[in-house]
C-alpha cells in the first residue's frame, strides 16, 4: 500500500538533561516559573491577612502610641457606660464588667503615658 505522506524521520528522544547547558536552561526556566507562579508568602505578614485590617506603623513615637491608647480606652469606657444605662439585669451586669476591664486598660495606658513622659524629661 502506498501512503500519501512519507513516514517522519526517526529521531532519538531528547532529554532536557542531555547536556549541561540544557540542564542549566531547564533549571533557570523552573526558577522563573516558580518565581511568578508560586510566590513565597511575605514573612512579615504571616498572620491571616483576611483578619488583619489595621497596622501600627513601626516607627511611631512611643508617647504618641500611649496617648492614642489612652484616648481609645476613654472612648470605650464612655460608650460602655452609655450602653449599660440602657440595659437591665444580666446584660447590664455584662456591660458593666466590660466597662471595668476597660477602666483597668485605661489605668495601664495612663501609667505607660506617665512613664514615657518621665523618660522624655530626663
Amino acid at each position: 500500500m502506498i501512503k500519501d505522506t512519507p513516514n517522519p524521520p526517526e529521531t532519538n528522544s531528547v532529554s532536557p538533561y542531555e547536556s549541561s547547558d540544557s540542564k542549566k536552561l531547564h533549571e533557570a526556566a523552573e526558577k522563573a516559573l516558580d518565581h511568578y507562579l508560586k510566590p513565597k508568602p511575605d514573612p512579615r505578614n504571616s498572620v491571616d491577612r483576611g483578619m488583619q485590617m489595621f497596622m501600627i506603623a513601626p516607627d511611631l513615637n512611643p508617647e504618641a502610641v500611649a496617648i492614642q491608647t489612652y484616648e481609645t480606652f476613654s472612648s470605650v469606657s464612655i460608650l460602655l457606660l452609655d450602653l449599660a444605662d440602657s440595659l437591665e439585669n444580666k446584660p447590664r451586669h455584662l456591660a458593666m464588667a466590660i466597662y471595668q476591664l476597660s477602666e483597668m486598660g485605661l489605668l495601664l495606658a495612663e501609667k505607660a503615658l506617665d512613664n514615657e513622659r518621665a523618660i522624655a524629661v530626663t
